[in-house]
């Protein structure tokens, strides 16, 4: 189990840093808000690399 946490975390890092193709660039982006109703907050989460878009989200 430690050499599969091992090998994924090397793997991230090398994909972070561009070493095999374009970097992935991550983004993160929270919101909170207060109206009528209450509190409300949200929170998006995106990767992209190249073409590609990895991407998702909660609102609470």
């Amino acid at each position: 189990m430690t050499r599969f946490v091992l090998l994924a975390a090397a793997a991230s890092v090398l994909a972070g840093c561009g070493v095999d193709g374009e970097p992935i660039r991550p983004s993160m982006t929270a919101n909170l808000g207060v109206g009528e109703s209450g509190l409300h907050t949200s929170t998006h989460l995106s990767a992209r690399a190249g073409n590609w878009t990895l991407s998702t989200g909660l609102g609470l």
